[in-house]
């Protein structure tokens, strides 16, 4: 699962940097933003039901 986190941290960061880059493409912006929220959410989510130190 820890994969899965990075790599759509991965996603949300080169989204972000494309948005910012490249004129117009703010929607891709946006994108990045809301798929950070909702990886940190997940994340949030499955530490918060296994505890600190469970699997």
């Amino acid at each position: 699962m820890l994969s899965l986190f990075l790599f759509l941290l991965l996603v949300a960061v080169v989204l972000g940097i494309i948005g910012v880059a490249a004129s117009g493409l703010t929607i891709l912006l946006v994108i990045g933003v809301i798929v950070f929220v909702a990886d940190l959410a997940f994340a949030g989510a499955r530490l918060r039901r296994s505890g600190r130190y469970g699997r």
